[in-house]
């Protein structure tokens, strides 16, 4: 659909125009020294890469470096983009979440919710690691049938595929304490999988008008009408979609970081890019998340 120049074009008006909207066109820096690249071009050159799946910091300044330095003259040195970028986390995050409102998806009346296991090594190497102590932990996952030592994600998403909604625990952390840092925004039915069995957390839940719908164990009774328990199945089956891009081609079950700033920005800015894609597709009257058709070679 897009030739890549147009594509970084069009990721640079999306970002550039929310960055003044989240902002109010006031300058993100009050004092110091203003960054040759502005801050728009960074967050667009961040996602443009993680869509081709680039997502070291280094990768992603060699490669515009090699290739697109016409587009951004001002580039200077690595360690300068790479602290530019770090620093822009929490804006990568009110970015993400204004485009989740303008793609209506935070009013939607239906979301699911899932965890993506995110390891720092295998439980062998565990031992020996030594980034994020105090912080990551040892956790189960069951895709792989393995245990891990690392971070465990929490996320949420419309009926539509965009992202409302992500959180980062340790890989021990319980999916139903973590659900209230991302529910808060949303009403109506949630779906989730047997993680989330619980009387009393769906008791709760109704009190701010959320109706939580789960798989139920085998040896658990259910009364639920065959056909509505089906169709909560076809429709979970959304979120293994995002989820497997998230993976596949956004890399997000890789920590190159070894520190929690630089973690949280690589996060966001993953999340973002997801959402801006889905933005580009809607733009361009393509499927949501056919992200295959959205740039030609």
């Amino acid at each position: 659909m897009l030739s890549m120049e147009d594509f970084i074009t069009a990721v640079f008006c999306c970002v550039d125009d929310l960055l003044k909207e989240v902002t109010n066109g006031q300058p993100i820096r009050s004092r110091g020294f203003q960054p040759s690249l502005s801050d728009s071009e960074v967050i667009a050159m961040e996602i443009v890469a993680e869509f081709q799946g680039i997502d070291t910091d280094k990768g992603i300044w060699q490669y515009f470096r090699r290739h697109w330095m016409s587009m951004f003259p001002q580039m200077k040195s690595r360690s300068t983009f790479v602290r530019q970028a770090a620093n822009l986390w929490q804006y990568k995050q009110e970015l993400q979440q204004v485009l989740a409102r303008e793609l209506n998806a935070l009013s939607d009346n239906t979301h699911i919710i899932d965890g993506i296991p995110i390891p720092l090594c295998c439980f062998t190497r565990a031992p020996g690691c030594r980034s994020f102590r105090g912080e990551a932990s040892y956790g189960y996952c069951a895709a792989k049938k393995e245990t891990y030592y690392g971070f465990h994600g929490h996320l949420l998403i419309s009926a539509s595929g965009v992202i409302t909604g992500f959180t980062l625990t340790a890989a021990n952390g319980g999916e139903r304490e973590a659900i209230w840092d991302i529910v808060g925004l949303i009403h109506g039915l949630l779906i989730g999988d047997k993680g989330y069995i619980s009387a009393t957390l769906r008791q709760e839940l109704e009190r701010y008008g959320i109706d939580l719908q789960t798989a139920l164990r085998s040896n658990m009774q259910d009364n639920r009408p065959k056909n509505w328990v089906k169709l909560l199945q076809t429709v979970r089956r959304l979120i293994e979609t995002v989820i497997g891009q998230l993976c596949d081609r956004f890399n997000i079950e890789k920590v190159w970081a070894r520190d929690m700033w630089h973690l949280t920005s690589r996060l966001n800015r993953k999340v973002l890019a997801h959402t801006v894609c889905v933005w580009l597709n809607r733009l361009f009257g393509l499927e949501p998340l056919q992200f295959d058709s959205l740039v030609t070679e």
